[in-house]
């Protein structure tokens, strides 16, 4: 008679497994648009209009985007949890600020369709990385 005991481990590891795989993909994808937006912010200068059009002063596009890029080197990086959390808050205050400026000016979904769509590659991320520390 074979003994069943050892499958829920089995089964835990491969569902965990899976977790981690997609986390980092989500995640991979998240940090590249983060990445292309703070470059995008400091170098493009239809970017640069966009954020006079928004009514922000050019020094905050300058902080905004160094503030990005750090935010996606403690995502990447194997830094303590506390450090990953206040990441994942700061991008969350970013991409619900964005939403709601574009949405303050008037601006249509291809406007804000952008910061939109990078929120739920956002929550998706932040999804499967505390499903991740819980295990």
């Amino acid at each position: 008679m074979e003994s069943t005991l050892h499958k829920p481990i089995v089964a835990a590891e491969t569902t965990l497994k899976a977790n981690i795989i997609v986390y980092w993909i989500v995640t991979a994808l998240f940090c590249l648009q983060m990445s292309f937006t703070a470059y995008a912010q400091l170098r493009l200068p239809q970017v640069a209009e966009a954020f006079t059009h928004l009514g922000f002063p050019a020094y905050f596009r300058v902080e905004l985007s160094w503030a990005k890029l750090l935010g996606v080197v403690l995502l990447l990086a194997p830094v303590p949890a506390r450090l990953k959390e206040w990441a994942y808050a700061g991008f969350a205050i970013d991409l619900g600020s964005a939403l709601i400026a574009h949405l303050l000016v008037g601006d249509g979904p291809a406007a804000w369709g952008w910061a939109a769509a990078t929120g739920v590659l956002w929550a998706l991320s932040y999804l499967f990385w505390r499903r991740s520390e819980r295990s």
